[in-house]
C-alpha cells in the first residue's frame, strides 16, 4: 500500500449527483481479476464511462471541464457488495476524498483502510457542494483532515466526524502495522513497566 498521507487538501472537484451508486458500478466485477491494487483506475466506473467497444461515452470523468483529487458522489455512495476493490479503483484513478451525505459502511471501511478520506457531509451542504461546482467547475474545495473542516471558496464550512484513529493512520499514511510500529517505543516501555 502507497503511504499516502491526507492532512489539508485544496482541489478542485469532480461531481457525481448520482445517489445509490454501487461497488459494482464503481468497478464492475469482471475486472476484479487482480490480486493487487493496481490498474484499477482505468476502469473506475467502466461501464459509465465507455460503451461495449470502448468508445468514450459522455461523463464526467471523460470530460476536461471537471478535474481533481475529490469526488463528489450523492447520498449512500458505495452500497452493493463488499468489495475492497471499488476503494482501490478510487485511489488509483487519483481521488483521495470522496464527499457524499452518506457512505455504505463497508464501503467507508474499506475507503479509510485504502487512503480514501470519505467524508461526509449534510444533504444541505452536499447540495451547496454541487451548486458551486456547477457554477464554477474550478471551484476549489479545502478539506482540513486536522480539524475536522470542510471548506468552500465563499468561506462557507461545514466539520465532519472521523474515527481518531483512521484520522491518525491517514495524517501520517499509515496502514494497520505501520500504525503499531509506530507505537514501539511505547509497546517496549509499557512491558519493561508492567
Amino acid at each position: 500500500m502507497s503511504k499516502d498521507k491526507i492532512t489539508t487538501l485544496k482541489s478542485t472537484a469532480v461531481p457525481l449527483p448520482i445517489e445509490n451508486i454501487d461497488t459494482d458500478q464503481i468497478i464492475p466485477a469482471r475486472f476484479l481479476k487482480a490480486t493487487t491494487r493496481e490498474g484499477f483506475g482505468e476502469n473506475l466506473f467502466r461501464d459509465w464511462r465507455y460503451n461495449s467497444d470502448n468508445t468514450p461515452k459522455d461523463f464526467v470523468l471523460n470530460s476536461s471541464v471537471y478535474k481533481g483529487t475529490v469526488l463528489v458522489a450523492g447520498k449512500n455512495f458505495g452500497c452493493g457488495s463488499s468489495r475492497e476493490h471499488a476503494a482501490w479503483a478510487i485511489h488509483d484513478y487519483g481521488f483521495q476524498v470522496v464527499i457524499s451525505s452518506f457512505f455504505a459502511d463497508i464501503f467507508k471501511n474499506n475507503a479509510l483502510n485504502n487512503a480514501v478520506l470519505p467524508l461526509t457531509v449534510t444533504e444541505a451542504f452536499l447540495k451547496k457542494i454541487f451548486q458551486a461546482i456547477e457554477k464554477n467547475p474550478n471551484t476549489v474545495i479545502q478539506v482540513d483532515l486536522p480539524n475536522q473542516k470542510v471548506t468552500l471558496e465563499d468561506g462557507s464550512s461545514e466539520s465532519f466526524d472521523i474515527n481518531a484513529y483512521k484520522k491518525t493512520c491517514l495524517m501520517n499514511g499509515y496502514d494497520d502495522i505501520d500504525y503499531l510500529l509506530s507505537l514501539r517505543d511505547e509497546i517496549k516501555h509499557f512491558e519493561l513497566v508492567h
